[in-house]
């Protein structure tokens, strides 16, 4: 439960930095969500497959991971504010580098756009990184006996930032006619992808003039060495193991739901308010974890948060109808929500000398997982069960839609998945396309990449009414498999949550440790943001 005292305790500005780190994390929030509202244009405007998509979003996660951990190591030394600053500037690099993916498109074509938003997704992901590696340990030491509360309410920033992101992308996306004519055009990806740079300047100002405490285990005078050796242990083995299940489960879902879950409705929008409103009660939820901590502990929480994550995937992946799929999402959000923020508080409250080392490792480990495995992995699931519906059932159409070049992810054999691009030509009866080449007759100018794409259409134009439907169907069996094949993973933390119920059950329960009130000095450091 929340404690007042905390604040008094240990800054006098301790709500302000608490709605900053929110804010921060809220940032995050936008630009993830939005960029899973334009995972389609990308797919179109430059040919991108699922498994590439999924690379792009899983760079960006990766890179989050990499930042987290090693900033960790050396936040207390640097200084909160230092890092924040840091932070603030490289959201704004990040930005323009994606933003040059069309014209790099226009100059090299489909791999220097990938590149453009591979790296500039993972810029991105270093500034967020960088601001987690911070405001999770800030948090903990500015409420260190509510940890779970206040931490739960800092990453309520996250789905907030969904929220918006995905409000933003649904009355901004194309409105198309029931006979596939578009009734409004999709509002250019870049407009949208420029929204999270609102929060990032709030953040930004919010943080000016302020002090910023060091973290509980630095106050205390515990030395990084010490952090590192407080947490070389067979129990914090367990939580990084559990932390990256979530981060697989979590972020890399997340990356694709509103995607597949427009494909079970037939209907974009539909997945991506879908989104919304899962988001709207994560939003929700994580400001009364405390009070359900106080009743159940935080084993407690993450068990029944993953049985209810693993029944909500399953549901997700076998729904048919509007309302199947309304309560299955609902059932995966109240699974979802509180696993990322309580598995920070439990490593923090097990391991208070970790510090920002701690913290740190947990949150770049999810983030490494749902980066190197979950967005890319769960893009190859729907790729792979795609490509073989629609080679099983119409080959010729899958000749026309697959890609020319094979494509593996780790040990997994290489496949020919469905062409973004060719999908998207072939939903709109190649609309759109006519109006680009209508484009740049008007300009006098010529595009190879839409000579290409426009003499494909030529030849499979013929067999468009035929393709269709399998098309459709195959890649609304590649999003089902997904998220069945997902929910093994939420399963599989049930298990090992129950695990650690028992083992400290036998032991006498699970209790918060905490650093012996005596060596918990609280000075502060200047941050270098001051007026």
């Amino acid at each position: 439960m929340s404690n007042d005292s905390d604040t008094a305790m240990a800054a006098p500005n301790a709500k302000r930095l608490l709605w900053a780190g929110f804010m921060a994390i809220l940032a995050a929030g936008v630009g993830f969500s939005v960029r899973g509202g334009i995972l389609v244009q990308w797919a179109e405007d430059f040919g991108f497959t699922m498994t590439e998509l999924g690379t792009i979003t899983g760079g960006g996660l990766t890179g989050f991971g990499v930042v987290i951990i090693v900033t960790s190591l050396f936040a207390d030394a640097i200084g909160y504010g230092k890092l924040m600053t840091a932070a603030f500037v490289l959201h704004f690099i990040s930005a323009v580098v994606t933003l040059a993916a069309p014209a790099a498109f226009d100059a090299g074509g489909k791999d220097a756009a990938f590149q453009c938003l591979f790296w500039g997704m993972f810029i991105f992901a270093v500034g967020n990184g960088v601001c987690e590696a911070v405001v999770n340990p800030l948090t903990a030491t500015l409420f260190p006996k509510s940890k779970t509360h206040y931490l739960n309410i800092l990453h309520a920033g996250w789905p907030a930032g969904l929220v918006i992101g995905g409000l933003a992308s649904a009355f901004m996306a194309a409105k198309v006619d029931t006979d596939g004519s578009v009734l409004q055009a999709a509002v250019d990806w870049k407009i949208q992808m420029s929204l999270f740079l609102v929060p990032v300047i709030l953040y930004g100002g919010m943080l000016l003039g302020q002090r910023f405490p060091k973290s509980e285990a630095a106050a205390a005078g515990v030395s990084t060495g010490q952090m590192l050796a407080s947490v070389v242990t067979p129990l914090f083995f367990i939580l990084l193991v559990l932390h990256a299940l979530v981060g697989y489960v979590e972020l890399g879902t997340d990356s694709w739901i509103s995607k597949i879950t427009g494909s079970i409705m037939n209907d974009p929008q539909k997945g991506l308010m879908l989104f919304v409103y899962t988001s709207s009660l994560m939003f929700a939820l994580r400001f009364v974890a405390g009070p359900i901590v106080h009743r159940i502990s935080p084993l407690g929480l993450l068990f029944v948060s993953s049985i209810l994550g693993a029944l909500g995937l399953t549901m997700l992946g076998t729904a048919t109808s509007l309302i199947m799929c309304v309560v299955a999402a609902t059932v995966y959000a109240c699974g979802k929500t509180f696993l990322w923020p309580t598995m920070l508080a439990v490593g923090s409250e097990r391991f208070p000398k970790g510090g920002a080392v701690a913290i740190g490792l947990m949150g770049g480990m999810g983030m490494l997982s749902a980066g190197l495995l979950g967005g890319p992995a769960i893009g190859y699931k729907q790729d792979y069960y795609a490509s073989q519906d629609l080679r099983d059932n119409a080959e010729p159409t899958y000749a026309r839609y697959s890609v020319e070049k094979p494509e593996g992810f780790l040990f997994l054999p290489k496949i020919k998945g469905l062409d973004g691009a060719k999908v998207g030509v072939l939903a709109d009866q190649g609309k759109e396309l006519a109006a680009i080449g209508e484009t740049l007759a008007a300009d006098g100018e010529t595009d190879e990449n839409y000579d290409k794409l426009s003499a494909w259409w030529e030849s499979a134009k013929p067999f468009a009414g035929e393709d269709k439907a399998p098309v459709g169907a195959a890649t609304l069996a590649g999003g089902r498999m997904a998220l069945k094949l997902t929910a093994a993973i939420p399963a599989i933390m049930a298990v090992l949550y129950l695990l650690l119920i028992i083992g400290f059950k036998a032991v006498g329960g699970y209790k918060p440790i905490h650093i012996d009130d005596s060596e918990m000095l609280t000075g502060g450091v200047e941050g270098p943001m001051e007026a």
